[in-house]
């Protein structure tokens, strides 16, 4: 791990170096959006006749975007990916710089709720799909909600 000691004697903790060129090289293809779930996902809502804006904010002063999100009945779609948000069945585990990892994923998911408990105070509905989901069910479930909270409330 790369630490830098600043004049006022603080340290500040970079992220570590690449245990590898391989890993250097996984780090650096790891898009932040578009990925081929993200891609699968939105096809298949627009194939259900969805439309939807992609990789914006929900709310304009909550400095954190949806994959997707339909803002006119308030879903907002995450797709996580399962390394980085700590998948329960397909999360894996760095070797190396081990605690460093554990501790960026543990920041994600307290991020990821924070953000739901955000979004959620203002009325909006948070779907979270992990990456390895079938997209087709994942569009069914999405485009589920976006119908139901389309239509009008009943008196």
């Amino acid at each position: 791990m790369a630490v830098k000691l600043k004049k006022d004697s603080t340290v500040v903790v970079r992220n570590p170096l690449p245990s590898s060129k391989a890993a250097l090289a996984r780090m650096q293809a790891a898009k932040p959006r578009d990925t081929a779930p993200e891609k699968a996902l939105r096809s298949a809502l627009f194939r259900k006749g969805l439309r939807f804006r992609v990789d914006a904010r929900p709310i304009k002063e909550f400095n954190r975007k949806a994959d997707i999100i339909f803002r006119s009945t308030k879903v907002a779609v995450f797709v996580d990916g399962c390394f980085w948000h700590g998948c329960p069945k397909h999360g894996t585990q760095a070797k190396a710089n081990a605690k460093f990892w554990k501790n960026k994923i543990r920041q994600n998911q307290d991020r990821d709720a924070d953000t739901n408990k955000e979004l959620k105070k203002v009325g909006w509905k948070v779907i979270r799909v992990w990456e390895h989901e079938n997209p087709e069910k994942a569009a069914k479930r999405i485009s589920n909600i976006v119908l139901k909270r389309r239509l009008p409330a009943r008196p």
